[in-house]
């Protein structure tokens, strides 16, 4: 069996089928019914708190890099509570549903695949010059890159934020809801 000859070939079609796999289901739980979970919900807002708190520990010697990031950030809170107002809640016998708004979960994505799609050519294209032109810092490391994260991360925080308020108000002290 003879060796590619560009083993970073395979890597790279590895890791984009892993990013085209985790990009399909997150659009589809963008765009669908889904049952409210606490759980999931309180991940989701730690989780993308200590993100965009790591990105930005990280780019305080590069001040464009952190306004970027917490433009990108303000913005996407914003669309956040927008999403909240857009989205249908349903209480059922069966739990508590919701269903985010369609063409903001599309644009959301479409913004983040493009730029991620646009950045992995970018890397692909310069692996194949002199070696070490193209850091890995790179690739996270641009305005443009954090703007657009920041983005996405403000608003998960944000719309789970809404969502965790709006159960509050339906089932106010009740029991807790199966997940």
């Amino acid at each position: 069996m003879a060796i590619p000859a560009h083993p970073s070939l395979v890597v790279y079609l590895g890791i984009a089928a892993l990013v085209v796999w985790r990009l399909y289901s997150r659009v589809r739980r963008m765009v669908g019914r889904q049952k409210m979970s606490d759980r999931r919900t309180w991940i989701r807002i730690v989780f993308f708190s200590v993100l965009i708190a790591m990105l930005l520990l990280g780019s305080a010697v590069h001040p464009m890099h952190a306004a970027a990031l917490l433009g990108g950030t303000a913005a996407g809170a914003a669309l956040g509570w927008y999403g909240i107002r857009l989205t249908r809640f349903e209480q059922t016998p069966e739990g508590l549903f919701y269903t985010p708004s369609l063409h903001l979960g599309i644009a959301l994505s479409a913004l983040f695949i493009g730029r991620l799609v646009y950045r992995g050519v970018l890397l692909y294209s310069a692996s194949g010059t002199a070696p070490n032109t193209f850091s890995p810092a790179e690739f996270s490391g641009s305005p443009l890159t954090l703007l657009i994260f920041g983005i996405l991360a403000g608003y998960y925080v944000a719309y789970a934020v809404g969502l965790l308020l709006w159960r509050r108000r339906v089932v106010p002290f009740g029991p807790e809801i199966p997940q």
